[in-house]
């Protein structure tokens, strides 16, 4: 099968397409034939390494000294199930899925294992029937992240809720969902992407770069950083201080993303009762990589990047 390697830490051309043995599920183990994998911020820190000073000893020590461990990186997947072990349950032959492989990586090619249960090293479910292989890999990705860290919030009809970094994965995600449970939305952008937010249901969109503070008096019941703690901004600062009494200011970096199955179903069910579009920015070829690295490395990607692999 076809797959791409990455062969050392680096620019985005140390990934390279190379033909490698086609993975044999074990008796607990399903096969996935890939459609569609996404380009994420933990794909570029990884094939970059870019990961901060502090991090950086024993994230090599787990990932890989002088290149991944797993040459095969990627993190997202959406695809049909080729055959499955004599242990499996959950899933047949024929089966669309999607999820996440974790530290199990290995999205970046045509075929994957992966076990039906939930781990460190993936998670997996049926994917939603209203959506393409391209959107089920963004909403995998940022509906992991967005329905967790706003599960935190316990958010009521009738709250106030803000979304920061709304153009992003998780924020694009994130307006849909919170306007799902009923919430008045704010959502925080460059000037470019607030027609966007409004066309995912903000009721009220506010510009980073032209906006300082908010109004006097202005509270919210929860506050989701969703592009992280190392993007600072006077607004963003204004946010954190906005909270009404018993609200609750949770950022995307609070904590490990968990690989849970069950999240992926509620995501599911969300999306195909039509309150959730996944939003997808580019799509590119299998044999354009390097290139979708490259773009989504400058950071003005609006919701997600997909990579096709099987056709």
């Amino acid at each position: 099968m076809k797959a791409i390697i990455c062969t050392k830490y680096g620019p985005p051309e140390v990934l390279k397409i190379k033909e490698v043995d086609k993975p044999v599920p074990k008796d607990n183990e399903v096969r996935i034939k890939i459609h569609a994998t996404a380009v994420t911020a933990s794909d570029i820190y990884i094939r970059g390494s870019q990961i901060p000073l502090r991090y950086m000893i024993p994230m090599r020590l787990m990932l890989g000294i002088t290149k991944p461990r797993k040459s095969i990186i990627g993190l997202v997947l959406a695809g049909e199930i080729e055959s499955a072990g004599k242990d499996i349950k959950r899933f047949k032959p024929g089966d669309k899925v999607y999820g996440l492989t974790g530290f199990g990586f290995g999205c970046y090619a045509e075929y994957k294992c992966m076990k039906e249960t939930d781990s460190t090293y993936g998670c997996l479910s049926l994917k939603p029937e209203n959506l393409t292989y391209e959107e089920a890999t963004v909403a995998a990705y940022g509906g992991l992240l967005a329905f967790q860290y706003m599960e935190r919030g316990n958010i009521k009809p009738g709250q106030n809720v803000l979304i920061y970094g709304a153009s992003s994965t998780t924020g694009t995600t994130a307006i849909q969902f919170a306007k799902y449970l009923g919430a008045n939305v704010t959502a925080v952008s460059s000037a470019s992407n607030m027609e966007l937010s409004k066309s995912l249901g903000a009721d009220t969109v506010l510009d980073y770069t032209t906006t300082d503070t908010l109004k006097p008096g202005e509270q919210y019941d929860f506050v989701l950083d969703a592009v992280g703690r190392r993007k600072k901004s006077k607004l963003k600062a204004a946010c954190k201080k906005s909270l009404s009494p018993g609200g609750k200011y949770v950022s995307i970096d609070d904590g490990n993303l968990l690989l849970d199955s069950k999240r992926l179903d509620y995501i599911r069910e969300v999306t195909e009762t039509g309150n959730m579009k996944p939003v997808v920015d580019r799509c590119y070829a299998f044999e354009e990589i390097a290139e979708a690295h490259r773009y989504v490395e400058m950071g003005h990607k609006i919701g997600g990047v997909v990579v096709r692999i099987n056709n």
